[in-house]
């Protein structure tokens, strides 16, 4: 059973400090199989959660920064609009913490409707609110997103910071790929959301096709508490299975599925048991062979496998397939993570190791548990959601700082942009989140961050 770098205790960084082992062997590593007891706290938070949402209708999800004070313009706004779902009979659910949590559970409390908080457990910053009337905590960032997207009806996002960010590209993400009904997704802020949106339709929709227009276009963005409940104030009760019960997520009904992502998890970890000194590559599926990105991403393989680094990728086509290819045809590891459809799996031709999964969120912690280091090239809701994800447990310190790159200035200076009004202009994060992100533009340039 390999290491869970991702969310385990103790951290990655406690027992590099402890054991001070190369690092380059660590991730993935085989260990004692009486570790094997992290599957089932994982399972037990699944079990846990599913029964704590089964009671619970009419849900609404509101998700933003913890970081946003009682005096903030945004506060308030979250908590009118609370008010006025909870009195329109709105189950109101948030991450159960501070700043906007706060707030839209104060507003729902007011309003004498349900509140929900789904807590995440932090070593700082995360606490369960005074307003919120029922609770559930997890350790795992994974099972606690499933928890808070799996039941909403419809999602209000105000500002915030890589959290918010990793919870609002999951969820546009799972709907554009079908996991996920399409549901009211309201954006509260334009000073926050317009960049983003901006950033989204020039370069992912218009510069490298990764996303299709048409689903920003799908987003309302909203200035007020009265803006936003009049996209939401019809929304009805859907449950995702009824509308599509032979979705593989909905075959077995709940008991079953915890059972099928245990099997996952037994299986998905088994397979990282083959796998070390690994960097994962990440971007859209979309870039054509003869592109500057597909070409830059070919390159990057090549050198990682000329210096015993395992390549790691979704394994379709586009840029994974040009990480593999360039892994392929040096004679590296070249390991592909794929999503299993019910058409069949879907694998480039280079690729030496692949495993497949049902469920995206496994899939997801599977293709990231092992890296010592992440290298996204352009893409889409799935590149940007894994970005964000990645960031998000760095800053929440569930796992060490590890070099995380993104090729191509061009493309991603407007996000960077973005990160560091983040900081300065809105203060959801700090200071010393920006220093997580670093920009390379020729393949070579990759080494030196490795072997720091």
């Amino acid at each position: 059973m390999p290491t869970l770098p991702l969310e385990t205790e103790p951290t990655i960084s406690s027992v590099r400090q402890i054991e001070k082992p190369d690092t380059s062997k660590l991730a993935g590593a085989a260990i004692n199989y009486r570790d094997s007891w992290r599957i089932f706290r994982i399972i037990t938070e699944f079990v846990e959660g599913y029964q704590f949402l089964s009671e619970i209708k009419n849900e609404i999800t509101i998700l933003g920064s913890a970081r946003i004070p009682t005096n903030n313009k945004y506060y308030k706004i979250a908590e009118d609009l609370a008010y006025l779902l909870g009195k329109q009979g709105f189950t109101v659910i948030t991450g159960g913490g501070p700043g906007i949590m706060e707030a839209a559970n104060k507003g729902a409390f007011r309003s004498g409707a349900e509140s929900i908080g789904l807590n995440i457990q932090l070593p700082m910053e995360q606490r369960i609110n005074p307003y919120v009337k029922k609770s559930t905590a997890f350790y795992y960032f994974f099972s606690r997103k499933v928890m808070l997207t799996a039941p909403a009806n419809a999602f209000v996002f105000f500002p915030g910071g890589f959290g918010t960010l990793d919870e609002f590209f999951e969820v546009v993400d799972y709907i554009e790929s079908g996991h996920m009904q399409k549901v009211p997704i309201v954006l509260v802020g334009k000073e926050f959301w317009e960049p983003i949106i901006a950033f989204l339709k020039a370069k992912c929709a218009r510069e490298v096709h990764s996303v299709d227009e048409v689903e920003i276009n799908r987003w309302h963005l909203v200035e007020t508490a009265k803006e936003a409940f009049e996209f939401l104030k019809n929304t009805p009760d859907i449950n995702f299975c009824d509308i599509d019960p032979n979705n593989l997520l909905c075959q077995g009904g709940p008991d079953w599925r915890v059972f099928r992502i245990m099997a996952e998890l037994v299986e998905g970890f088994e397979f990282l048991t083959k796998i070390s000194n690994d960097v994962t590559i990440l971007g859209t599926k979309g870039l054509l062979p003869g592109t500057s990105y597909y070409n830059a991403a070919y390159e990057v393989g090549k050198i990682l496998a000329e210096n015993q680094f395992t390549v790691i990728t979704g394994g379709g086509p586009g840029i994974m397939e040009a990480a593999n290819k360039g892994a392929f045809e040096k004679g590296g590891v070249s390991v592909g993570i794929n999503m299993r459809m019910e058409k069949g799996e879907r694998i480039n031709n280079y690729v030496t190791k692949s495993t497949g999964f049902f469920f995206p969120f496994v899939r997801k912690l599977i293709i990231t548990t092992p890296s010592d280091a992440f290298t996204f090239f352009p893409g889409g809701f799935g590149t940007l959601h894994q970005l964000f994800e990645v960031l998000t447990l760095q800053e929440t310190q569930k796992i060490a700082p590890i070099p995380t790159l993104l090729y191509g200035k061009e493309f991603w200076q407007p996000l960077i942009d973005i990160v560091h009004d983040m900081h300065h202009k809105f203060k959801t994060i700090s200071e010393l989140d920006e220093d997580f992100l670093k920009v390379f533009n020729d393949p070579k340039d990759i080494l030196p961050y490795l072997k720091k």
